[in-house]
């Protein structure tokens, strides 16, 4: 039976991806040898990392823009350390829009003050905070652009004069954007471009060298760029795989075309939690995820059966995360319409039959 994956991350990818990836475990670029046991300073793999960080800028829009691209380790969750570690001199300004910025935010605090502009935990992050103030004196702005947990997503990023920092793990590279607005970005590759253990970071170069301390090697930002993510041995078979989503994604039109394929699928899923009286959405409408769609029961008596319908499907993965209960569905770029459709299938299935 065909799977249909909603996992939240890891999560699916592209199964071309998934084939090309899996022959080079066994024998890479014919060379008789492993992706897994190269060296990562051999031409093969330096010439994979190159690719792998060109083509990030390249999908981005931001090639000759004054940006490079890191391949580093740690998951985002490093990052909420490494951004003000590198960025914060006195005060920064964070957006607090779920479980993640307040990680970020509780990071940041070891390095400096922190303006907590807004924050939706009023209403359990059911909804993006509108109207709030940048001051005038912070390093940079910080958001996060989509809350995988709690299914909301940033639709209109504000304009400040502050350099601004993204956390878009979980929506990179799925909706088309001016990304020059923002000066760092970073995203954990375990939902949009491959497997967890490498993160991508792209940085406005012109930002660094400006706080005063020390920073350790493994924290600074130069030093990886200058070493051109080489600085230590790199997570060779993640960076690998993401490259091949990226070139997958580029041979598909980039972000514009697989945009309209996730503004369908989203369009498709909503329809159905919206007319469907069994259903009711979690996060506000206006503030709707297209990556991750939360939504529950209205009657949770019909838990079990609709349980079973899903998995009876062939569906992976819909259960909502621990702290949120319910159902997410996530609904990343290699998630094909069809999967889409059989969700929506069961959800009628079980209006029919209550």
């Amino acid at each position: 039976m065909k799977k249909h994956n909603y996992s939240a991350g890891p999560c699916i990818l592209p199964q071309e991806v998934f084939e090309e990836a899996s022959q080079a475990i066994l024998n890479f670029n014919n060379s008789g040898l492993s992706i897994l046991e190269i060296s990562h300073r051999s031409k093969d793999f330096v010439d994979v990392m190159e690719e792998a960080r060109n083509l990030a800028l390249e999908l981005l829009g931001l090639e000759g823009k004054g940006y490079k691209a890191l391949f580093l380790q740690g998951g985002a969750s490093l990052q909420f350390l490494m951004t003000p570690y590198n960025l914060l001199k006195t005060k920064a300004a964070y957006l607090n829009t779920g479980t993640w910025s307040t990680k970020a935010i509780k990071e940041a605090k070891f390095f400096g003050e922190v303006a907590e502009v807004a924050s939706s935990a009023d209403r359990d992050f059911k909804y993006i905070p509108r109207g709030y103030f940048i001051p005038s004196d912070v390093d940079y702005f910080h958001c996060t652009s989509n809350n995988t947990i709690y299914g909301t997503q940033i639709k209109e990023f504000p304009n400040t004069p502050k350099p601004m920092v993204c956390d878009m793990s979980s929506d990179i590279f799925s909706r088309q954007m001016d990304f020059s607005k923002f000066d760092l970005i970073y995203a954990g590759a375990q939902k949009n471009m491959g497997p967890a253990g490498t993160t991508l970071v792209v940085i406005k170069e012109d930002i660094l060298g400006k706080v005063d301390r020390s920073v350790p090697s493994m924290m600074d930002y130069r030093i990886h760029l200058n070493k051109a993510s080489m600085f230590n041995t790199p997570a060779v078979y993640a960076v690998y795989v993401s490259m091949l989503t990226l070139r997958w994604l580029k041979n598909n039109g980039g972000i514009a075309g697989v945009e309209e394929q996730n503004e369908k699928k989203a369009n498709l899923l909503y329809s159905e939690i919206d007319i469907n009286p069994l259903f009711e959405g979690y996060a506000e409408k206006a503030d709707r995820s297209n990556m991750n769609a939360t939504f529950n029961l209205v009657n949770d008596d019909l838990k079990e059966t609709f349980d079973t319908m899903w998995k009876e499907a062939g569906i992976n993965g819909l259960n909502g995360h621990r702290s949120v209960g319910g159902y997410r569905a996530s609904m990343y770029n290699a998630l094909p319409l069809e999967s889409v459709q059989v969700l929506v299938d069961v959800m009628s299935e079980l209006e029919r039959k209550a």
